[in-house]
């Protein structure tokens, strides 16, 4: 750990990011959340083609991948339908999805939207073969208590996951559709974390929740990141914040580093 650290003194803040599948079939098709380890039964190659948004112009970094000509290749199984490789529209939305997701808002506290729509998130990696991704804001405005004070909840989402990559070259990536349209929650806390114990509480605090609830488990079902900055500065994110026992050391080591 750093050393005789005042965090306090330093303006440390911190907020957390949490994705976690849920143990349902696809967000927006009937088929089984099944990730498959035997060989593909058909490939589809496609290329990004960037088209003007709602406020008529082309977004600039979908400009810039369209400059690259890379070209994304798509293995799909039997076991997909024609949802995940955008050649038919989402069906209505999965209902055991949905309740497994309110279920998770109310065990922190949230306010469910009673109202509310699907949006889209553009995607220009190639990780969804539609270019967007579909999620849907279910509950908002919610807190846990920890022992160093209680840490509000900003929003929960409920979106599909993205196809998993197989390989990348130059200009070739290459994806597998098995993983794409399996639901998962994202859940997104106020920078309200005032020291790195606090925030390995906080995950550990909402992990028992959502271990509480019909979710997927196994190494790929929960992705976690922590955003931390001092000072008022700039944030940084910590990706992939799996392991508990090295929690506190890593954020600690941002820290040094950033001071």
């Amino acid at each position: 750990m750093v050393e005789e650290i005042d965090y306090n003194e330093i303006g440390f803040k911190s907020g957390l990011e949490i994705h976690q599948q849920l143990d349902s079939g696809k967000l927006f098709c009937n088929c089984q959340s099944v990730l498959r380890q035997d060989e593909p039964d058909f490939i589809i190659k496609r290329k990004l083609h960037a088209v003007a948004g709602e406020g008529g112009e082309v977004d600039v970094a979908a400009k810039h991948e369209v400059e690259q000509d890379k070209e994304f290749v798509y293995q799909g199984y039997n076991s997909i339908c024609l949802v995940e490789t955008d050649e038919e529209p989402p069906h209505e939305i999965n209902k055991d999805a949905l309740k497994i997701a309110i279920q998770i808002g109310l065990l922190m506290n949230m306010k469910i939207i009673p109202i509310t729509q699907i949006m889209r998130k553009t995607v220009i990696d190639g990780s969804n073969t539609s270019g967007f991704q579909r999620t849907v804001m279910i509950a908002r405005d919610g807190y846990i208590n920890t022992n160093e004070g209680r840490v509000e909840i900003k929003a929960l989402f409920l979106e599909e996951d993205a196809a998993r990559t197989i390989s990348e070259e130059t200009r070739v990536k290459t994806y597998r559709l098995d993983r794409l349209g399996i639901p998962l929650v994202e859940i997104v806390t106020e920078p309200d974390i005032k020291t790195p114990e606090q925030a390995k509480q906080v995950a550990l605090h909402i992990g028992n929740i959502l271990r509480s609830c019909k979710v997927r488990r196994g190494i790929g079902t929960i992705r976690q990141d922590v955003n931390v900055s001092i000072r008022g500065e700039n944030r940084v994110e910590i990706k992939g914040m799996q392991d508990m026992n090295i929690f506190v050391k890593v954020v600690d080591n941002e820290i040094k580093r950033m001071v």
